[in-house]
């Protein structure tokens, strides 16, 4: 309690809060404004039959945008595509990594990329949607569109490309004159959004005698365990100790002075299980759009949601992404020549290229037991809800979201409070929150 009373001390601190919850506000309020020309009722039940599917996945990520089929149903999803996409087109596109190297205005010159690429980005999601939606049936043969045809198309992809434009508007804003990433808030608060209705389900389930009072009660352990391990995981790195000699500058001589390079355990975040979800959607996407009886048939025995075709692909993506995305952010070469500029060595190893070749087989043993964690983690949800029936929303990507973004948040609200001479979020005993970053 006495930290929350010293949030509201600081004027800058509580603007900046005020700012970001003001913002959240009109992104929950937007989900609920539709898109014209689709029949609500009939979406509605539509979706209720979808449960389990990539509908879900889809419709986790939107905050419930896309089973109400709101101004926001492509979420912030696609600005988050096309950043990732340009940033793993840095190593391939020598004119992309030179922008990058180039300081703030390489940043905004990239950031400006990516901007085009979300709206069309936006746009070809927005017209397959349409298309979809038109090809699809309501209960008892209605019809989810009210009045099919290229007008209704068009609409959609101004309406939607329109709805993410302003949601990256809105997470830029957060991002700049609030707290925290905004891309990351706005996917956050649709997933807590959707918690109350969670736990309703789960409520539910127990009332209609599905799921027993042990079974809820394992279920309350294991969410409590995920969380922890979440965590900790996210907070773990290895130290390796650096040591740096004596300088003389001028007249001046600097001591050296002993420190350490930190490698967090999980360097790629939640970009892995988001690029193999992506990969994993594109058949069944296809195979909704062709309407071909065989090639339905296909995707639906061999990467039907939750087989075990399905677990395993999602797994190897996951363990692939997180060393491709790890290398992508993480030079051990440049670190090395960093170390050696400035006298820096580790203890026992050689500066230069021994140095780096030390740190990269760090790093592989960290990704490789980071990408097992992450792909524990999704893989929980699905066999949750094959066994047990329950939620998406009790583990997986949603958690490792939520609780990553919240340790992102209260590690700037913390450097917030220490700037001003007040005790960190966590209060004296606990000590300083490590940032997901390091």
């Amino acid at each position: 309690m006495a930290q929350i009373t010293n949030m509201a001390k600081i004027p800058e601190l509580r603007r900046r809060l005020i700012f970001t919850f003001s913002l959240i506000a009109v992104y929950r309020l937007g989900v609920h404004l539709p898109t014209p020309g689709i029949d609500a009722s009939a979406l509605a039940q539509f979706f209720s039959e979808k449960k389990g599917t990539l509908f879900e996945v889809f419709n986790l990520f939107s905050g419930g945008a896309l089973e109400r089929f709101s101004i926001f149903a492509l979420g912030i999803m696609p600005y988050i595509s096309a950043s990732i996409i340009l940033q793993l087109l840095t190593v391939v596109f020598p004119y992309l990594d030179k922008l990058q190297k180039e300081g703030e205005l390489g940043r905004r010159k990239i950031t400006q990329y990516s901007r085009y690429l979300t709206v069309v980005l936006s746009c070809i999601q927005g017209f397959g949607i349409a298309t979809f939606l038109e090809s699809q049936g309501g209960p008892g043969g209605a019809q989810l569109v009210l009045s099919p045809g290229w007008g209704f198309r068009i609409q959609t992809v101004l309406t939607l490309a329109c709805g993410t434009s302003f949601l990256m508007w809105l997470g830029e804003q957060i991002t700049e004159r609030g707290v925290g990433n905004g891309s990351s808030l706005i996917i956050f608060s649709g997933i807590v959004a959707g918690f109350p209705r969670a736990v309703a389900n789960t409520v539910e389930l127990v009332q209609a005698n599905q799921l027993g009072v042990l079974g809820l009660l394992g279920l309350l352990v294991l969410m409590v365990a995920v969380i922890y391990a979440i965590v900790y995981f996210e907070q773990a790195q290895r130290r390796v100790p650096v040591q740096y000699a004596k300088r003389v500058v001028g007249r001046r001589m600097y001591q050296g002075q002993n420190t350490y390079l930190p490698l967090k355990l999980n360097m790629a975040g939640v970009i892995p299980p988001i690029f193999a979800s992506s990969l994993l959607t594109f058949p069944a996407t296809v195979a909704a759009f062709s309407h071909l009886p065989w090639l339905q048939k296909f995707t639906e025995q061999h990467f039907r949601f939750g087989g075990w075709i399905f677990n395993t692909l999602e797994v190897g993506l996951i363990i692939f992404f997180c060393y491709f995305y790890t290398a992508v952010q993480f030079n051990p070469t440049d670190v090395a020549d960093n170390m050696k500029k400035f006298g820096g060595y580790v203890p026992g190893i050689r500066p230069g290229k021994t140095t780096a070749d030390y740190i990269e087989s760090v790093l592989e043993r960290l990704t490789l037991t980071g990408a097992i964690y992450i792909s524990a983690i999704c893989v929980l949800p699905i066999l949750l809800q094959q066994k047990a029936g329950v939620s998406f929303y009790f583990g997986g990507t949603s958690l490792l979201i939520v609780v990553g973004v919240a340790l992102d948040t209260m590690s700037q609200i913390e450097a917030h409070l220490l700037t001003h001479h007040y005790e960190g979020f966590l209060g004296p005993r606990v000590g300083r929150l490590r940032g997901r970053k390091g």
